[in-house]
């Protein structure tokens, strides 16, 4: 038997049968989707964006900005507890990690002094494969 997540009661193993190929690629194994071609990289639609693997609520469309990138970009999320923070060195530069905190998926990364006119100077550059998002009610996606 796998190991249980943190908080999940999900077995390892499992994710295999839960996710699909690309999404286990990105949220098991900290892939990356190409720029451009997520679902979520210019939508505009009203809503909470949640985990793809484990349904918990992790950013609003309210802080949702263009930054141009290719990936869905967040100046916050929903709440601090929600998400956790790595140091990643590979590919030889030095970035943050941001994962899921109650399943432990790798969601993207965080940058900060980029001089987006936000109001934390941060962006979460987030794979639109690692979220689901659930519109406003009266907005339609």
């Amino acid at each position: 038997m796998g190991n249980s997540l943190p908080g999940t009661g999900k077995i390892e193993k499992n994710w295999r049968e839960i996710l699909t190929p690309e999404e286990y690629a990105v949220l098991r194994e900290g892939g990356t989707e190409r720029a451009f071609t997520g679902e979520y990289w210019d939508t505009k639609t009203e809503g909470v964006y949640s985990c793809r693997a484990c349904g918990t609520e992790l950013f609003r469309s309210a802080e949702k900005f263009e930054s141009h990138c290719g990936w869905p970009s967040f100046f916050a999320p929903l709440a601090e507890e929600r998400v956790r923070y790595l140091e990643d060195t590979t590919f030889g530069m030095r970035r943050v990690e941001v994962r899921c905190a109650a399943c432990d998926s790798h969601l993207g990364h965080v940058f900060e002094g980029e001089g987006y006119g936000t109001p934390t100077d941060l962006r979460y550059c987030i794979n639109s494969v690692c979220l689901s998002l659930e519109p406003a009610a009266g907005t339609t996606p």
